[in-house]
């Protein structure tokens, strides 16, 4: 016979050299298996060939080289979007993890960023800083096609592109993805830009066509003194923006919720 088993068993001491470790918390994304959501992949599909449709018709229609198109922040960004947009759509294709929110948020942040700089500055009537063509840099302004077809890009880029990502950000992205911390992050994109712009202002000649892409960055026309300080003003601005972003993140309703 042997002996009964005891009901309580005392905690035996640990053995030496090994280390107990902690009860830990498993994060919910690392036991969740992600749903297929084709419908939304469609959409975000169809706002990367939006973002990219106005990218190409401003490289095309524009009657300045492609390079100095490229170098504008609202197509750097479309361009941005674009990728992200194509990545979340293979990720929702796929039943992959989504992206992470700072990347999609940032690239929400930007495209957002260039629609208010463009219908605040350089659209809107009372502005001083308003262009004939409201892109900065008053090219476009002839008659003909092609002009059509920059007006076409600008509403694109400016207007449609923002307003799709705005939606798929509401509707269709899980609520509560970001965070103050990366408010900070998100500007250090316009401040590398306004970097990039500056010194390539310097670098060519002066009286060059386009030599600064935004009249509230022309340095031969306004000096410095005043270029930093619209900048510093258009960086305010935008980290309010992205403040506002990661509060209204906090508060709107998950979309994608699923019944307990």
């Amino acid at each position: 016979m042997t002996a009964p088993i005891p009901r309580d068993i005392p905690d035996l001491p640990p053995i030496p050299g090994h280390v107990v470790l902690p009860p830990t918390v498993v994060p919910a994304r690392a036991v969740l298996i992600p749903a297929r959501r084709r419908p939304v992949a469609a959409f975000r599909g169809l706002i990367a060939l939006l973002a990219l449709t106005g990218v190409a018709i401003e490289l095309l229609a524009a009657d300045i080289p492609p390079t100095t198109a490229l170098s504008h922040f609202t197509i750097q960004s479309g361009i941005l979007l674009a990728l992200v947009m194509l990545a979340s759509a293979r990720c929702a294709w796929s039943a992959h993890h989504p992206l992470p929110g700072a990347l999609t948020g940032a690239a929400l942040f930007y495209v957002t960023a260039a629609a208010l700089v463009h219908h605040v500055l350089l659209a809107h009537a009372s502005s001083p800083f308003a262009t004939p063509d409201g892109t900065g840099t008053g090219t476009g302004t002839g008659t003909g096609t092609g002009t059509a077809w920059q007006t076409a890009a600008t509403h694109i880029l400016h207007t449609a592109v923002p307003v799709a990502a705005a939606l798929d950000w509401l509707l269709l992205t899980p609520a509560g993805r970001l965070h103050l911390r990366q408010a900070p992050a998100w500007l250090l994109y316009p401040l590398a830009y306004l970097a990039f712009t500056l010194a390539r202002g310097e670098l060519l000649l002066p009286g060059a066509q386009d030599r600064y892409l935004y009249p509230f960055l022309d340095v031969a026309q306004h000096g410095y003194k005043i270029v930093l300080g619209n900048a510093l003003l258009v960086g305010l601005a935008l980290y309010a923006l992205a403040v506002l972003l990661v509060a209204l993140d906090h508060i709107r309703p998950d979309p994608v919720r699923r019944p307990r």
